[in-house]
């Protein structure tokens, strides 16, 4: 029985398989060399890392970085946190920050306002302001806010006109909101520094898993 061998393809088709074979030779490297977008992380103590060994690898910013390279995605986060920050210094500080450029801001200030017993509606006027000059410098860049809450110590009424200041900035802003940054660590002594505070290692694994719920969908 004659065995059949399949037609050669003809001159046009061959063509065609060496022309894609060109465009991804020589296309898919410059898509391999895509520069990064960048996340950046605007904090104080918590997003800084205070109190811990090793900040540049143990802060939740650092360990985003690490699910962002697990899941193969490519992005780039800057820790632009600052121990001490309140609301009116990171409105002073934001300008600073903007020089370079970014995709998605993470805002998670107010904390150390509330401590303090700053009046939530200034609070909320400064982290307003903050988030109108990213989005005047940036306009596309997603936005997401971290909520934060007050022990009950500072008052019932205080805590809670505090905490609702971010799902209402999140609202306003169309921004994508973390409920609570420290969900599952505050006022937990396994997992806060002696201050009670500040988050230790573990505690700071948790944090990033708060924040990696929310921000994924939003990557």
């Amino acid at each position: 029985m004659p065995i059949s061998f399949p037609a050669r393809p003809a001159a046009s088709v061959r063509l065609g398989f060496l022309f894609v074979a060109f465009v991804c030779f020589v296309v898919a490297p410059v898509w391999a060399a895509a520069p990064a977008r960048t996340i950046v992380f605007f904090g104080d103590s918590l997003t800084a890392g205070y109190g811990l060994d090793d900040p540049s690898s143990q802060g939740y910013p650092a360990l985003i970085q690490r699910k962002i390279d697990a899941a193969g995605l490519s992005w780039r986060t800057v820790n632009a946190g600052l121990s001490g920050e309140t609301s009116a210094g990171g409105l002073r500080r934001i300008d600073w920050v903007l020089r370079q450029p970014i995709d998605v801001f993470v805002l998670a200030l107010g904390g150390n306002d509330g401590l303090r017993g700053v009046d939530p509606a200034v609070t909320r006027d400064n982290l307003q302001k903050i988030l109108d000059r990213v989005r005047a410098k940036y306009p596309r860049a997603r936005l997401v806010i971290a909520g934060m809450q007050m022990p009950p110590a500072m008052g019932a009424d205080f805590a809670r006109a505090f905490e609702k200041n971010y799902p209402e900035l999140a609202a306003t802003t169309d921004a994508a909101l973390i409920p609570f940054l420290l969900e599952g660590v505050g006022g937990d002594p396994r997992l806060n520094q002696p201050d009670r505070i500040h988050p230790t290692a573990a505690g700071q694994e948790i944090v990033a898993e708060n924040v990696w719920a929310v921000l994924r969908k939003v990557l």
